[in-house]
């Protein structure tokens, strides 16, 4: 045979084992396995296809719980479930949780420190079985109790005079709304919350109302620096006597309001200003709704220079930051002028250190101060409106919005929800005066005008001049 046509069937050959290979490999290792089940991999967690619940949860009219879902971080906990056993889901509708939901409920479940109730709440809509609505129980069976992912237990019953099927307090819309091999979705009307999820959220509730402090005894000042010192481990017995002298009693006015600033340290004794100054832009950015008086500050490369000098020297600042909404209110023409927004950041830059509780306590007790600005000679004056420190002047004004956003000793920033700007200053013309100006005689002495007297009794000319 032609040793050319020897190796082109040598070749022939060997490409097709290696395509009845891979075509093996392919295949499914476990025939005798249901259609649609989920293979597990050898370390359990499931391998999700395109036909899964879950990925029609994503993909349905339930938008707002799949958000849920994954703002819970909750996906791979339930791929797992779905790679073990079928699932069965009670999927609110959107109008639920967009519009009748509680509003300040809603703000509990997404804030961060609440991730575990949030979870909580939404494995109690996930059942480890299928439940179709033919197997619902009748009106003769009662209550039946499932468990749920979040170990806890759903009541599932149906109404004897209408026949509506029930989960827990909440009706079945739309039963086997969604229906695949791993899984079924049934649409509820509304929310369903757990007991411990209710009293959590009650239990929080009621804390943020109580105003008043509890006897965990009192706090020990420093007496050189004039703070508080740092919790002992051995705690005061509660109901002790006050140890605060008079001075730290009274509320801070402006004199004694701003922190001291430490002093200059480091290997060039001095402060890094400039890293200062780059830390607290940063933290404006991170915080989010300050991402306008973040760019002016990057931009104005001049302005960010000259306040981590000054900081470098030892000096500390006050920011007032502006948010976006109301750099946003903004014209044209009060940013076109050369310099302006130079200006408009100098007005807000306080030459103090300065923090939500000083300025509050200032202004409860003095009713109106007025603090310096970079701005010279123009001054911030600030008084307490709503419980809160209100800035400026009528239309012109702004509230003390997010306090606290960056206080390091050396900077404070401090957001509010306007843009100051100075008073305008007007000076009255002055009217020229129409009387003629009365020249005043210098008025002599009392001994002066005896002696001329005397002098004029003798009949004796005089030669002073005050005489004439």
């Amino acid at each position: 045979m032609d040793r050319g046509i020897y190796g082109v069937s040598v070749a022939v050959t060997i490409l097709s084992l290696l395509f009845l290979s891979s075509s093996a490999s392919a295949l499914p290792q476990n025939p005798t396995a249901e259609p649609g089940r989920n293979l597990s991999s050898g370390s359990g967690s499931g391998l999700i296809n395109s036909n899964s619940v879950l990925v029609a949860l994503l993909d349905s009219r339930y938008t707002e719980l799949a958000e849920l879902v994954e703002k819970a971080l909750l996906l791979q906990t339930l791929e797992d479930a779905v790679g073990k056993h079928n699932i069965t889901v009670f999927a609110p509708r959107n109008e639920a949780l967009e519009r009748e939901l509680d509003p300040e409920f809603k703000r509990f479940l997404l804030e961060p420190g609440n991730l575990k109730s949030l979870q909580t709440l939404l494995m109690f809509h996930f059942l480890p079985k299928r439940v179709g609505s033919h197997q619902w129980p009748d009106e003769e069976s009662g209550l039946v109790r499932h468990e749920t992912l979040g170990q806890d237990n759903v009541h599932l019953s149906k109404i004897k005079k209408t026949g509506k099927r029930m989960v827990d307090s909440a009706e079945i819309i739309r039963p086997d709304d969604v229906t695949r091999p791993d899984g079924v979705i049934h649409g509820i009307e509304r929310l369903l919350i757990p007991r411990s999820v209710q009293e959590d959220f009650n239990r929080r509730r009621s804390l943020r109302s109580i105003s008043a402090v509890l006897p965990t005894g009192a706090p020990e000042v420093d007496p050189r620096t004039h703070r508080l010192k740092k919790p002992s481990a051995a705690a005061v017995p509660a109901g002790a006597p006050p140890v605060l002298p008079i001075y730290d009693a009274m509320a801070p006015g402006p004199s004694l309001a701003p922190a001291p600033a430490p002093g200059p340290g480091g290997r060039h004794h001095h402060f890094d200003g400039e890293a200062q100054v780059k830390d607290f832009i940063q933290t404006l950015l991170h915080y989010g709704g300050y991402n306008e008086m973040a760019d002016i500050l990057v931009n104005l490369t001049s302005l960010a220079s000259e306040m981590g000098r000054l900081v470098s020297e030892g000096y500390v600042l006050t920011v007032l930051a502006p948010n976006d909404e109301a750099m946003a209110k903004l014209t044209t023409d009060q940013l076109s002028e050369p310099g302006a927004p130079e200006q408009i950041v100098y007005y807000h830059i306080i030459p103090e250190y300065q923090t939500e509780e000083s300025m509050y306590n200032a202004v409860r007790r003095f009713g109106k101060v007025r603090y310096d600005t970079l701005r010279f000679p123009h001054k911030v004056v600030a008084k307490e409106a709503d419980g809160s420190v209100k800035f400026g002047h009528g239309d012109r004004s702004a509230y003390l919005f997010d306090p606290d956003i960056y206080t390091d000793g050396r900077i404070s920033v401090q957001g509010i929800d306007g843009v100051l700007f100075p008073e305008e200053e007007t000076e009255t013309a002055k009217k020229p005066s129409s009387a003629v100006k009365k020249v005043a005689h210098p008025r002599r002495g009392k001994l002066l005008e005896v002696a001329c007297r005397m002098l004029g009794a003798f009949g004796r000319g005089s030669d002073f001049t005050s005489c004439r």
